[in-house]
């Protein structure tokens, strides 16, 4: 969690010098949901997320500096610098892309699961979406597909409340609207605090077992907030679609400081151990950094290659 917060914050921080050309949506508040769902999952699972996937892509073992060569749109980068923050792909990790058309990786990663499971392999899916995308037909679709065909498929929900300035009472009705679909649905679907950790680790880990054993798929909706703008490093508060004291009330429930307090009151790690981890985190940061603006443009010749057609 940490480390994707320092990350997110240095890319904030930086992207004013305008070499990042790329939009960023950051997930600054969003960590526990990313950090503790990945971590139910072993190297050889797959992962697809949308547009805002820097967690995602790190939580499930992604190389640091492809992800900022990529942002800055060099050759090093995981997309070979054709694709920017919201194109993230990682395969050796098992990190299979990310897309920003809203919804239209659930059905990819049902299809996944799908050959997963006729080639027998074991291995599960585990799909990040926005409470946004569960209003998308494809996710209807996936969904049924999934209950019907017993798919090894977790679908992970980070319900962060907006649309881009959209809240959930002008788009959906209802309190329990996207567990209640999938469980209309034959699946198993549970709603919890996506600012908890361990809560987020235990259900992923239920999840996944489930799938990876055979007992078909899982919805797992986890509550949360972005701190940030919807697209963009800064905060966007001011233009009227939440209030000052929505956000501080968020803000005072920060799942990387929760979780930091937790380790130290339990005599896990000392406040100066958790320095030096974050000091560290920093320095790998800003190396990653330096990494990706030294980094050569991507040479014109590779335009029609990573294509589907020539």
């Amino acid at each position: 969690m940490l480390r994707i917060r320092i990350v997110e914050n240095a890319i904030a921080e930086s992207y004013g010098e305008q070499e990042m050309r790329c939009p960023v949506h950051l997930s600054i508040g969003q960590e526990a949901a990313e950090a503790g769902a990945c971590a139910a999952l072993e190297r050889r699972d797959y992962v697809l997320s949308g547009h805002r996937s820097h967690g995602h892509y790190l939580a499930k073992g992604g190389n640091l500096k492809a992800m900022m060569a990529e942002i800055y749109g060099k050759a090093t980068g995981c997309a070979g610098g054709k694709g920017g923050s919201m194109h993230l792909v990682d395969l050796e990790a098992g990190f299979l892309g990310a897309a920003p058309i809203v919804g239209s990786t659930i059905p990819i990663a049902a299809g996944v699961a799908f050959a997963t499971q006729m080639r027998n392999e074991d291995r599960v899916v585990m799909v990040f979406l926005g409470d946004g995308a569960t209003e998308t037909g494809v996710f209807y679709e996936s969904v049924n597909f999934a209950a019907l065909k017993h798919l090894p498929i977790v679908f992970l929900v980070e319900n962060n409340f907006y649309s881009v300035y959209s809240p959930m009472n002008v788009r959906q009705k209802g309190v329990n609207r996207i567990v209640d679909i999938a469980r209309a649905h034959g699946m198993e679907a549970h709603q919890a605090d996506g600012n908890d950790l361990d809560i987020v680790y235990q259900l992923s880990r239920q999840a996944v077992t489930k799938a990876r054993t055979g007992g078909g798929p899982s919805l797992l909706e986890f509550i949360t907030y972005r701190w940030r703008e919807h697209c963009g490093p800064g905060y966007d508060n001011d233009i009227g679609y939440r209030t000052e004291d929505e956000f501080f009330s968020w803000k005072e429930r920060d799942p990387v400081v929760a979780y930091e307090k937790k380790l130290i009151a339990n005599g896990v790690v000392g406040q100066h151990e958790m320095d030096l981890i974050a000091r560290d985190l920093k320095q790998e940061v800003d190396a990653a950094i330096v990494y990706a603006k030294q980094s050569p443009w991507p040479d014109l010749n590779t335009l029609p290659s990573q294509v589907y057609a020539s």
